[in-house]
């Protein structure tokens, strides 16, 4: 009696195998064309090794969906049911990874196509594949950068840097040039040990050294650069330029819109005025009343203050205008090639552009009576001018040891530096532009490269493979000053987008 209660335990804690949804629409098909052959269910079941029962829970399945014999077939066979798979794997690739629209949306959209009659649409379900989607994505890409990596040519690099604080601290870090993400991991801190930690993780086993990195003014980054990375720091010109702005140009504004509210009041004082002083010059003289009429303001007065009002809002509407001018100038200053003359620059010519523009806004901030904090603001962009100097500089120098490294005659090597990698940058820059403002700038470019090739020109005699690899070489080396983080910025503005779609 015991050996037979511990058999019935033993049978009743054995697992019963549940079958793979592919193995099963294989078996199933196979199953209906040996019916089809005039083979029993019971032989076809006995012949495949799958339970008669089995067989029968799947036929009533199959034919209790809602739907057409023919769509169930379809969606029941192998080619059907991997058709399916590959379809759901690429809703959730183009829909919560790529896009941002959160898998209740992929709920809704597999409920509204009918798919829930084939598929799990609930959200535990969904999160299971969009799970297995994420894991694959991350397999594939430590897969092909380590494979890539082996055949990577050791090259400099130039890397921007910045973290995001949406739905959890997140480090980023991209290459400009190619717009490749390097690092973008959720993290504990943003101080200069954890980028440490994180980067040299990121750029094991790559062939490839940072020469600038560029990003805001955050300590631990500044930090980072400066002691692990060994690179030249960037300043970020939007920074500096936005800080411009928050510390004069918004204080500005508030002061512009309160003037303009007074000259508007002043003109309107004007009518109510003038209807004041003629009734009082038509009103009946009334004696005996003891009392005299108070006499209302002149016209002379009222036409005073309103013109006061308006001379008052002209000059900080001009004050204004000239530090927005100042601002866009810093802009215009923070480039390693002239833009307006597409030579490159030198360290006193860059020093006197980045700090005039300085020098006019701090006037007008001290003469409008802006508070200590719209001052300090202004001095920290003023502490940042130096750096950006000196990332110029260190880049005309990087980009110089480059060229002579290339073991070119002194002549090309000069039409390099002087012309054609000022082209390269220009057409750069252009691209940053609309069409209408670009223009000139490719203008200028095609108008300091066009003479190299002629005869006479520097690159005459080299051969049409040299004259390419020399220019795509110059490519590189333009590439390798940036002046702004902006892809970085986009990148966080993304995540930001899609952190905001995934909240309930």
């Amino acid at each position: 009696m015991e050996t037979i209660i511990q058999a019935r335990h033993q049978s009743n804690e054995a697992p019963h195998p549940r079958w793979d949804r592919m193995e099963r629409a294989e078996r199933f098909d196979q199953s209906l064309e040996l019916q089809a052959q005039g083979i029993s269910q019971r032989q076809a079941a006995h012949k495949l090794e799958v339970p008669r029962s089995t067989l029968q829970a799947w036929q009533t399945y199959q034919d209790s969906l809602d739907e057409s014999p023919t769509v169930v077939a379809f969606f029941q066979s192998p080619p059907g049911l991997a058709f399916l798979h590959r379809l759901v794997l690429g809703i959730h690739l183009v829909c919560t990874e790529v896009g941002a629209c959160g898998m209740r949306l992929v709920c809704l959209l597999l409920q509204r196509t009918g798919l829930d009659r084939f598929v799990a649409v609930s959200y535990g379900a969904q999160h299971q594949v969009n799970r297995q989607v994420e894991e694959a994505i991350v397999a594939y890409r430590h897969e092909e950068s380590a494979r890539l990596a082996k055949d990577m040519p050791a090259q400099a690099i130039t890397v921007a840097q910045d973290a995001t604080s949406t739905g959890g601290l997140c480090l980023v870090a991209l290459e400009p040039k190619r717009n490749s993400s390097l690092l973008e991991q959720a993290a504990p801190a943003r101080e200069q040990d954890t980028w440490h930690a994180l980067m040299t993780q990121a750029l094991a086993g790559l062939h490839c050294q940072s020469i600038p990195s560029t990003s805001d003014e955050a300590p631990g980054l500044l930090a980072y650069v400066a002691h692990h990375l060994g690179a030249q720091h960037s300043p970020d010109v939007f920074h500096v330029q936005h800080a411009l702005v928050k510390a004069v140009s918004g204080p500005l504004a508030t002061q512009q819109r309160a003037a303009a509210q007074t000259a508007t009041a002043a003109h309107e004082r004007r009518e109510p005025v003038q209807g004041q002083l003629q009734g009082a010059d038509n009103a009946p003289d009334q004696p005996g009343t003891g009392r005299s009429r108070k006499a209302p303001p002149s016209l002379e007065q009222v036409a005073q203050a309103a013109q006061a009002a308006n001379q008052a809002l002209e000059r900080i509407s001009a004050q204004r205008e000239q530090v927005a001018q100042s601002i866009r100038a810093i802009g215009q200053a923070s480039h390693c090639v002239d833009v307006e003359r597409g030579v490159r620059r030198n360290g006193q010519r860059i020093a006197a552009d980045l700090q005039a523009p300085m020098a006019r806004v701090r006037p007008v901030a001290q003469h409008e009576g802006l508070s200590q904090t719209c001052l300090d603001r202004m001095g920290k962009a003023e502490r940042v001018v130096p750096n950006m100097q000196a990332t110029i500089a260190f880049v005309s120098g990087s980009v110089r040891r480059q060229v002579a490294q290339l073991g070119v005659p002194p002549p090309v090597s000069y039409a390099m530096q002087a012309q054609l990698i000022p082209s390269c940058y220009l057409e750069r820059v252009a691209r940053t532009r609309t069409v209408q403002a670009g223009e000139p700038l490719r203008e200028l470019a095609e108008r300091l490269r066009t003479p190299l090739c002629e005869p006479g020109g520097a690159f005459a005699t080299l051969r049409e493979a040299e004259q390419s690899a020399l220019h795509q070489q110059a490519q590189e080396l333009a590439d390798v000053f940036q002046r702004s983080s902006a892809n970085v910025e986009g990148r966080n503005g993304s995540l930001s987008l899609r952190n905001h779609q995934l909240r309930g």
